[in-house]
């Protein structure tokens, strides 16, 4: 047999596909992996292909092939760029990518991953877990997989994908400026066994080594401490306006109004100000491996 037959008996299949259902409640998600269902479906048609021919054809499965095109699955990129090429599309199922990868994020995940492309400053005040810019791959799924009630596989490929996707800030040009404090408890935490803690400290320097980006540490042994209502989060934009949130202010829920921004404003800058400098929260972080 073929190396091309062998591929084509291992087709993909539902099982194959975890974290790639459609959210029934995220009505332009829902809108997307419907008309580009529709479309694959009245292109197969055209050029008289079955389903399952054509599933054998592009890689996947005749059930999933249906699941798809009834709008059920959320196609990957690889499916779309293959289903152009054998029917003939033209690049116009290709060009579908970009919106449906979207689709597969939670849509409050995709309002802030667009909040965040658009900011030119972010500040993030964390006392319970690592900053989820900062995280690595590993240590997300180590997260994930410890929450309470527990996370089906499908849910958990979802959240790490689109926190991943969020990383992106990192490469924008110009350069946002990007400051993060975090308790130190927070870098203790060896979440996700020692080799995985380690690996999340590792990526830590390596982030405040980039100009744009300011990484502090708050020393669990400050006595006035204004970071006790919790974390802060504060986006600002290029026309002024900004967009902020706290556990502790405003019932937790995002703000706009410039008095609020000032307040929160105002407690981050006192925060920053008790925390470690930058440079003294790197050796502190790098005494932190050493000990490891």
């Amino acid at each position: 047999m073929s190396v091309d037959g062998e591929v084509r008996q291992q087709l993909r299949t539902e099982a194959d596909e975890p974290g790639w259902e459609v959210d029934p409640d995220d009505e332009w998600g829902v809108a997307v992996v419907a008309t580009v269902g529709r479309q694959v479906k009245l292109r197969r048609e055209a050029v008289g292909m079955r389903a399952g021919e054509f599933g054998k054809a592009v890689g996947y499965g005749e059930d999933l092939v249906y699941k798809i095109e009834s709008g059920k699955r959320i196609p990957r990129p690889e499916f779309l760029d293959r289903a152009d090429e054998v029917l003939g599309a033209g690049g116009l199922l290709a060009a579908m990518k970009e919106d449906v990868a979207k689709v597969r994020y939670p849509k409050k995940v995709r309002d802030l991953a667009d909040m965040e492309a658009r900011a030119v400053e972010i500040g993030v005040y964390e006392n319970s877990n690592i900053a989820g810019l900062l995280q690595t791959e590993e240590h997300m799924r180590a997260l994930f997989g410890a929450w309470l009630p527990a996370y089906s596989d499908e849910e958990t490929e979802r959240m790490v994908a689109a926190r991943m996707a969020r990383r992106s800030i990192f490469e924008r040009s110009p350069a946002p400026t990007l400051s993060f404090v975090q308790e130190e408890v927070t870098l203790r935490r060896p979440v996700g066994g020692k080799m995985v803690w380690r690996q999340q400290l590792e990526h830590l320097l390596e982030l405040g080594e980039l100009r744009n980006v300011s990484i502090q540490v708050m020393p669990t042994d400050i006595e006035d401490h204004f970071g006790t209502g919790g974390t802060i989060e504060v986006l600002k934009f290029p026309d002024g306006t900004a967009v902020g949130r706290s556990e502790g202010a405003f019932n937790g829920r995002p703000v706009t109004d410039p008095k609020q921004i000032r307040i929160l404003d105002l407690r981050y800058s006192m925060i920053r100000a008790q925390a470690l400098t930058p440079r003294e929260s790197r050796a502190f972080i790098e005494q932190m491996l050493g000990e490891a």
